[in-house]
């Protein structure tokens, strides 16, 4: 349901780039034609954006960047708002398009962790498993901030402080997901994915949320989630409408 002129999109991408410094400089000029703002992150994993405009600007960025084959996969997540959330544009190469610092982690040259349709993780948490009767644990890969926003009921928190420490906090908490059935989620889908692929390598079962915590409120509207997911925007948060999150009754919206 729309219910402003903007469209937000976001969406990832692991897929092998030589041309990084080129496809910045093409990918930059062609979304300030178009008057676009937010940020694009591109690096030779892959690329990962955040933008918002009018629809038929968006989509054309989109459509032209889908001619180039290597990104003819992308599918944007949608949510509109009512004015423009990114005060400018940013499209920069990075050395990790999500930073992990664990230069053997390379999904874009790897098999990708299976992927869980949201629909199937609503069906599991309401019928307390998965489909061979094992106990499902969700593990929360975001920062510790966006946790408090809003999680699944029940999904471990590592409190980490940011993406990297997820590695490190696994060793020290592998055994206790030992036996079960792993499932890592996100916000977008990206970093549970990376994490999906090291839960792996640690011999777990492993799944990752596909399209993250947002994927998951436009396909099932939200069950087993309580409060919002957070984004780094100036909507701050969403709740499993899409919409922001309205602040409480007589309290400060800034």
């Amino acid at each position: 349901m729309q219910t402003g002129p903007i469209l937000n999109i976001s969406c990832y991408l692991f897929v092998s780039l030589a041309d990084t410094a080129a496809l910045r400089d093409r990918l930059h000029a062609h979304a300030e034609h178009l008057s676009l703002k937010g940020t694009v992150l591109i690096a030779e994993e892959g690329i990962n954006l955040f933008l918002a405009g009018p629809a038929e600007a968006v989509n054309a960025w989109v459509d032209a960047l889908r001619t180039d084959n290597r990104f003819a996969a992308l599918t944007p997540k949608e949510s509109w708002s009512a004015t423009q959330p990114f005060q400018r544009l940013k499209v920069k190469v990075k050395r990790e398009i999500i930073r992990m610092n664990r230069p053997t982690v390379r999904p874009d040259q790897a098999p990708r962790a299976p992927a869980l349709p949201p629909a199937t993780l609503a069906r599991w948490l309401g019928q307390g498993h998965d489909d061979d009767g094992r106990e499902v644990v969700l593990l929360d890969t975001r920062n510790g901030f966006e946790v408090d926003v809003g999680a699944f009921d029940g999904a471990i928190d590592w409190r980490l402080h940011k993406f990297s420490d997820f590695p490190e906090a696994l060793a020290a908490h592998r055994d206790e997901l030992a036996g079960k059935t792993v499932v890592s989620y996100c916000t977008g889908g990206i970093r549970c994915e990376k994490a999906a692929m090291v839960l792996e390598a640690e011999g777990l079962t492993a799944w990752q949320l596909d399209g993250g915590i947002l994927k998951y409120f436009e396909d099932t509207g939200g069950p087993h989630y309580h409060g919002g997911c957070f984004v780094f925007d100036e909507r701050e948060s969403l709740a499993p409408d899409l919409q922001p999150v309205a602040p409480a009754p007589g309290g400060d919206a800034g």
